[in-house]
C-alpha cells in the first residue's frame, strides 16, 4: 500500500502553495513551513516564478491538491468520480459528497484525531467502531444512522484531541457526544460547511478529458 511519507507531508503543503493541514497540531504552530517561509516552493528553485501553467496543468494540480487532503490515492479518487457521475445531480458535488463520508474524514472531522492520516492509522489499528463493530477500512463509506466510536481501551489516552475542546466545532452533519466521544451521521455532508478550498470543477474538467 502507497503512503505519503511524514517528511514529504510539509514538501506537498510548499508544493500546492498553500495548508493542506496534513500533520494536524503542527500545521497550526509556528513550525509550519508554510508560515516561516511563505508559499515558497520547495527545492533550490522554489523562490524562482517558473513558468506558467498550461489548462493541463492547473486541472492536476486542482486534482493532486485534493487527492492529497483527504489522503486518497489515485485509483480511489478516479473511482469515486466514475461512482459520483452515475448518481443524480451535479458530479461535483457528488464527488465532494463521497469524499467526505470517508470513514477516516469523518472521523478528523469530529474531532477524534488531528489529521486525516492519524484517522487511518487509529482504522487500521482497530481502534475504531461503526454502529458497535471494528471496522479497519479508512475508505468506509458512512451512512446517515452511522454511530462512529473510539475503543474504550484508549479513550482515556486521547483526552485532549479538538473533540473535547470547546472551542472545536463539528459540522452539522455529525452530531458529537463529548462525553463519549462518539459521532452519528445525522445528514449527508454539507457541502457550504466544507472548507478545503477545493475546485472540484477543474478535477471534473481533467477527468473529462
Amino acid at each position: 500500500m502507497s503512503r505519503i511519507t511524514i517528511d514529504a507531508k510539509c514538501r506537498l503543503c510548499r508544493a500546492a502553495g498553500n495548508k493542506l493541514y496534513l500533520k494536524g497540531a503542527r500545521c497550526l504552530s509556528s513550525k509550519c513551513p508554510i508560515e516561516r517561509k511563505g508559499a515558497v516552493k520547495p527545492g533550490m528553485h522554489g523562490v524562482k516564478s517558473g513558468s506558467k501553467l498550461t489548462d493541463y496543468g492547473i486541472q492536476l494540480r486542482a486534482k493532486q491538491k485534493a487527492k492529497r487532503i483527504y489522503g486518497v490515492q489515485e485509483t480511489q479518487f478516479k473511482n469515486l468520480y466514475l461512482k459520483a457521475k452515475k448518481m443524480k445531480g451535479l458530479v461535483g458535488n457528488n464527488l465532494m459528497t463521497l469524499v467526505e463520508q470517508r470513514l477516516d474524514n469523518v472521523i478528523y472531522l469530529a474531532g477524534l484525531s488531528l489529521s486525516r492520516s492519524s484517522a487511518k492509522q487509529l482504522i487500521s489499528h482497530r481502534h475504531i467502531l461503526v454502529n458497535d463493530r471494528i471496522l479497519n477500512i479508512p475508505s468506509y463509506q458512512v451512512k446517515v444512522g452511522d454511530v462512529v466510536s473510539i475503543e474504550k481501551e484508549i479513550v482515556s489516552k486521547i483526552a485532549e484531541l479538538p473533540a473535547v475542546a470547546n472551542e472545536f466545532k463539528t459540522p452539522s452533519w455529525l452530531d458529537l457526544n463529548k462525553s463519549k466521544l462518539t459521532v452519528k451521521i445525522i445528514s449527508l455532508p454539507i457541502l457550504e460547511e466544507m472548507k478545503n478550498d477545493i475546485d472540484v470543477n477543474l478535477i471534473i474538467e481533467y477527468y473529462s478529458r
